[in-house]
């Protein structure tokens, strides 16, 4: 018995959104690790070509999710190209940290549509081909564990909103997907070194407040996300979906 067998992807075609940069380049990286030909996608086009030739089986794909219908162009064009969708990863995600006094409502309606817009978008149009093709699917949202904690550390209204909403969408499509094979789970990382959270990570002070609140008193390292993602994209989980698996040291305990 092998049970590591159940993580191979072999075969499978993979998207892979929010790629350009920090942890959506490491799950490109894992999903490559696992056999997969690997659709990577972002907004700034040298770096995602650049990881995609880094790849084995890799592929670049440009696309700006904050645009209405780019999420789905971004399936038909991987059809174009490799005539299937097995796997989707939904990283792409933006933050505004600011109080919530402070934030405009067309501020808070742009986190809304890249964090929880677009995930929806996407897993729609990667599902409707998956139904079709009759082979099932996985698609994971990567939501955060501001889903279930806020920190006053981070005043951020809309992220904390969108993720929430993405955890929830996560459950309900699950629920109606899966009498197509459809599983959708969602991973919660808590801080982990990214650009978007450099400013806290960076600064001495803001990251001893951080870690003070975390049982495992450190953040995350980038490599601590891999088998977590390897065992939600994979047939290693094939009994479960609805489910949201946070990844933050023990820091909603």
């Amino acid at each position: 018995m092998d049970p590591l067998v159940g993580f191979r992807l072999d075969g499978k075609v993979a998207v892979v959104t929010g790629a350009s940069s920090g942890i959506g380049a490491r799950f490109a990286r894992v999903l490559d690790a696992l056999g997969a030909t690997v659709v990577v996608s972002g907004r700034r086009t040298e770096r995602i070509e650049a990881l995609a030739a880094s790849l084995e089986r890799g592929d670049a794909v440009a696309c700006d999710v904050s645009e209405r219908g780019a999420s789905a162009a971004l399936v038909a064009t991987t059809l174009d190209h490799h005539q299937r969708v097995d796997v989707v990863v939904a990283n792409a995600g933006i933050s505004a940290v600011l109080p919530a006094l402070r934030e405009s409502a067309a501020g808070f309606a742009e986190v809304v549509g890249v964090d929880l817009i677009a995930p929806f978008e996407l897993a729609q149009a990667a599902a409707a081909h998956m139904r079709t093709a009759g082979q099932g699917g996985a698609i994971v949202n990567v939501a955060s564990a501001a889903a279930f904690r806020s920190t006053p550390l981070l005043p951020q209204a809309s992220y904390v909103a969108s993720k929430s909403g993405l955890v929830g969408l996560t459950r309900e499509l699950a629920l109606q997907w899966a009498r197509y094979g459809i599983r959708v789970n969602a991973i919660c990382p808590g801080m982990f070194p990214s650009e978007m959270t450099a400013e806290l990570v960076d600064s001495e002070e803001l990251r001893a407040a951080y870690e003070a609140r975390v049982p495992l008193a450190r953040v995350g390292q980038p490599h601590e996300l891999d088998a977590a993602m390897a065992f939600l994209v994979s047939p290693a989980s094939s009994y479960m979906t609805g489910q949201t698996l946070v990844v933050d040291g023990g820091s909603g305990l």
